[in-house]
């Protein structure tokens, strides 16, 4: 799933970070704390590089 917004990408790289053990879980908030849960790595990776140049900022 590719991401539909700027914001969307950074929260899934936020997540990917904590999944890889990168940072700490308990640093995440909101969706990225929802990513983190309910979201594979291999599914974050791919939202998380998403070309981001024609993305909106916010959904």
């Amino acid at each position: 799933m590719k991401a539909q917004s700027k914001a969307q990408q950074r929260a899934a790289g936020a997540a990917l970070s904590a999944k890889r053990g990168d940072t700490k879980v308990k640093d995440l908030q909101g969706a990225s704390k929802e990513m983190y849960d309910d979201m594979s790595e291999a599914e974050l990776e791919k939202m998380a590089s998403t070309p981001h140049d024609d993305l909106p900022e916010e959904a």
